[in-house]
């Protein structure tokens, strides 16, 4: 019976490490892809227009450069918790991350109830936050300046 366990664990192991480096190959491909596709600097920019609309192009893809790059770093960490025995365990409860979880976020540290109970905290925070107040809210305020104003 354990060693069928095992097996199934190695297995496992196995197929999750394979998946990790598919997606890192991904990732590596896409971020090489991104740097070639990089416009370089534009001396001939004709009007502020135009080099507006180039900056933000250039914005644009250096932020996807970062997510990505994020995302690398977030798989690396994963082949790491892979190597030490401790992916595949939520880091809070220790419980078994589902393999669907895994496979959809393959460098996921908590298991869905403990994710979603994060975000749950993190949303009320939010609220409470006089700095992140939503949008609605920071147009209604400013909407009541201006007739005050009036």
């Amino acid at each position: 019976m354990t060693r069928d366990k095992d097996a199934r664990n190695r297995e496992r192991q196995q197929m999750l490490k394979a998946m990790l480096e598919e997606r890192r190959g991904q990732i590596h491909a896409k971020l090489r892809t991104l740097r070639e596709t990089l416009p370089a600097e534009a001396g001939d920019v004709t009007d502020t227009e135009e080099q507006s609309v180039n900056d933000f192009v250039r914005d644009v893809e250096l932020a996807l450069i970062e997510m990505t790059s994020q995302t690398l770093g977030h798989i690396d960490q994963a082949l790491q918790r892979l190597e030490a025995g401790t992916y595949g365990a939520c880091a809070q409860c220790g419980a078994e991350i589902a393999d669907v979880r895994l496979k959809a976020v393959p460098f996921a540290t908590l298991c869905r109830s403990c994710q979603e109970a994060q975000e749950s905290r993190q949303a009320k925070e939010r609220e409470r936050s006089p700095e992140v107040r939503p949008l609605e809210a920071v147009l209604a305020a400013e909407g009541a300046a201006a007739r005050r104003i009036r």
